[in-house]
């Protein structure tokens, strides 16, 4: 049995694709206690009125895309280019949109009449690296950081995505020459912070316990850092440290599901099985759809000889994800036992 628990970053993500044909008035009505969309409603009314400024189409595309209607905000981007074709932050805009619906040559596309508008803009040519670095292009990601840091040596997010190229390379010696520049230049760059303490902790070096402490300082906000102290220790099977690290994220944040998960898990290796269920039990009433946790539920009341309780467990992880594989084979295990 393994932990479930992994570290999750990244710097690219794409989005699901959503398209929706409704009226923003219409998209106002269904969300009316939205702040967001009142302000739709508010600027939409204001384009009625001066449905040829640019500056206010953009404005609602962003809105647009905050709340993940972005056929509409693509429209509106694409009016506020007809409207002024002189803003490179617009091409950037539609680049971004397809970027995160993997319309990737369309992405580079749009970021290169960006670049053309204004061939100073850092934001374009870093966008650009981020794309090269998305399709494995590395010598033009490159290219295109060290356009920037010629101009800038102090562009923290450039030397992140040189860092970030070299990781991929797996060169991770240059790949911690370039994140401890970034962070040397923004102290606190927690991205920086966290692939350091990546590698270091992939490396069981315990500098990584520092630099998992500077992403936290830098954004006592986000507790993935913490969590990723955390799994330091217990990846090295030092348990107490590890459990002093989770009882730590618990006294920041007691909504953090994954710290009772963690703690429960460690328990359960001891055959410390009550307490271990305890912990899975605060686990669910945290996060209800906690699939691993209702599994891990299941099988402590399995080892305790409670298997009525053990299969209602494993029913619920497998309601919540029917292809959960270890729970299927419990579930068909925990029958067996009942039936003797």
């Amino acid at each position: 049995m393994k932990c479930t628990g992994r570290i999750h970053f990244s710097i690219l993500w794409c989005l699901v694709f959503f398209s929706c044909n409704s009226t923003s008035s219409e998209n106002a009505k269904k969300e009316p206690n939205n702040p967001q969309t009142s302000e739709l409603s508010k600027i939409s009314d204001e384009i009625n009125k001066h449905p040829k400024d640019a500056t206010l189409l953009f404005n609602r595309s962003k809105l647009y895309h905050s709340l993940k209607k972005d056929s509409l905000a693509l429209n509106d981007l694409y009016s506020a280019i007809r409207v002024d074709s002189s803003k490179s932050g617009y091409y950037s805009a539609i680049a971004d949109i397809l970027f995160e619906h993997k319309d990737i040559s369309g992405s580079v596309d749009w970021i290169q009449k960006a670049i053309k508008l204004n061939p100073d803009d850092e934001t374009a040519h870093l966008k650009i690296a981020k794309i090269f670095l998305f399709t494995g292009e590395y010598p033009k990601a490159f290219t295109e950081i060290n356009t920037v840091l010629r101009s800038n040596v102090y562009n923290a997010e450039a030397y992140f995505l040189k860092g970030m190229c070299y990781k991929n390379m797996k060169d991770s010696n240059k790949a911690i020459s370039s994140f401890q520049t970034a962070v040397q230049t923004d102290p606190k760059f927690v991205d920086g912070h966290m692939q350091l303490a990546l590698i270091y902790k992939a490396r069981n070096n315990p500098m990584a316990i520092s630099y998992f402490e500077n992403a936290f300082k830098a954004d006592s906000t986000n507790m993935e850092p913490l969590y990723g102290e955390g799994m330091f220790w217990q990846d090295q099977n030092k348990f107490e440290e590890a459990k002093k690290v989770f009882r730590r994220c618990i006294l920041i944040n007691s909504s953090y599901e994954k710290s009772y998960y963690n703690i429960g898990w460690m328990l359960l290796q001891e055959d410390s099985t009550e307490k271990a269920l305890r912990q899975f039990d605060m686990a669910i009433s945290v996060k209800q759809d906690y699939v691993e946790a209702w599994f891990n539920r299941g099988l402590c009341n399995e080892i305790l000889g409670k298997y009525e309780p053990a299969i209602a467990d494993y029913d619920q992880a497998l309601a919540f994800n029917p292809d959960y594989e270890p729970a299927k084979k419990a579930l068909q295990r925990a029958k067996q036992h009942l039936k003797k």
